[in-house]
């Protein structure tokens, strides 16, 4: 049973099969758990492919390493996209990252994937095999971009209209705070306005809004709404002594906020939060579906290649008649190095030349050649650290 955790990777590995295939598997197992349990391994079945011809192969490498680097990309994008959906409950993700009905991390599931799903690929290694992978998950990861926007598009006018509505009473939609009762309306003289008073200067304004200017309704200022800092007052005035009063009230620090009552666009304003509330309500439901069900395709053809990777590599690296055992390791962190040693005196005998140059070079075994890893037996990385939480 393979361990569950944040920070998680296999090595998928294979050696050539000795007198058969078992035996392969059983050395391994014995020189990785006998001393403190370097890692937790399983055989990692492969079905029988047909094999073309070495210049076939060697071609089929490369595709295949591109279609790797593309499939984990989308399940990383698919990954991480579920986690901003998810906001707040971030802590959640890993459970919704379920593929084939299990959890992603369990060896149970990585096996039962190889073994089910190949019948649904061509038998035999050609590009048909690759193109059926890369359509769909390529297919997936066009769907996620156009989803995504339209699903940010969203959540983004509806923060743009949260915004307005938080802040301070400098900056923030009075609209929700003041009702029609707190203005003069409809007065061909008399205004109202609304004035932003910090709290420390509050005593001022009551001894001194009416004298700022002159036609200053007396006693018609009222706090309407406070925030940490300021009260929201108003204020009645004749329309023509408007300027003098804005003029005298940045003197003392009084804040004349620039407001216009009117009933239908603020009732606008408000119909439109809750449409985008609940539009966004709508699609988060039928989102996260989607991104679980395409989370598992993604990952399952994610497995495949990996799978086929091994098969292509070992089949050029250990020579025909097919005869090799894969097995998946997940390494006990603190124990990597160790365990790299341990593979590399299994299976230094493969490869004599790489290993001089390793032993002159590297104190783990383990050379970068073009950028990818090699050691002498087959070595792919399964890196499931598929989030970048900032």
């Amino acid at each position: 049973q393979y361990k569950d955790t944040k920070m998680t990777e296999f090595w998928l590995i294979s050696a050539p099969g000795e007198k058969t295939c078992q035996q392969t598997w059983e050395k391994l197992h014995a020189a990785t758990t006998k001393n403190n349990n370097l890692s937790t391994n399983s055989k990692f079945n492969i079905p029988d492919l047909k094999v073309g011809t070495l210049d076939v192969l060697v071609g089929l490498s490369d595709e295949l390493a591109k279609l790797d680097a593309f499939v984990e990309g989308v399940v990383k994008k698919v990954a991480q996209y579920m986690a901003d959906v998810l906001e707040d409950s971030k802590d959640k993700v890993q459970e919704n990252l379920l593929a084939n009905g299990g959890k992603m991390l369990t060896i149970i599931y990585l096996s039962f994937i190889i073994r089910k799903s190949f019948k649904n690929y061509s038998s035999s290694l050609d590009t048909v095999t690759f193109l059926f992978i890369f359509k769909g998950v390529n297919q997936i990861d066009n769907d996620l971009k156009a989803r995504a926007s339209a699903y940010n598009n969203l959540k983004g006018n509806l923060q743009n209209l949260e915004r307005k509505n938080a802040g301070s009473l400098l900056t923030r939609s009075l609209a929700d705070v003041v009702k029609k009762e707190d203005f003069v309306l409809d007065s061909e003289y008399l205004v109202t306005l609304l004035v932003i008073v910090p709290k420390l200067n509050y005593n001022d304004w009551v001894k001194q809004y009416e004298t700022l200017a002159e036609m200053v309704v007396p006693r018609s200022s009222n706090v309407l709404f406070e925030d940490q800092d300021s009260y929201l007052c108003n204020v009645t005035l004749f329309r023509k002594a408007v300027d003098d009063f804005k003029h005298k009230a940045r003197e003392y620090k009084f804040m004349v906020r620039d407001f216009q009552y009117n009933e239908e666009e603020m009732k606008a304003d408000k119909e439109e939060m809750n449409r985008l509330s609940t539009d966004k309500k709508k699609q988060f439901g039928p989102l996260v579906r989607w991104l679980k069900v395409n989370f598992s395709e993604a990952f399952i053809a994610w497995i495949h290649v990996k799978a086929l990777r091994v098969f292509v590599e070992s089949v050029l690296r250990y020579g025909l008649p097919v005869n090799f055992q894969a097995m998946l390791l997940q390494p006990n962190k603190k124990t990597m190095k160790k365990l790299r040693e341990v593979l590399y005196d299994l299976y230094k005998h493969l490869d004599s030349s790489a290993a001089a140059i390793i032993d002159a070079t590297m104190d783990i075994p383990g050379l970068n050649l073009s950028q990818q890893e090699y050691y002498p037996y087959v070595y792919y990385k399964i890196d499931c650290n598929l989030l970048e939480f900032k």
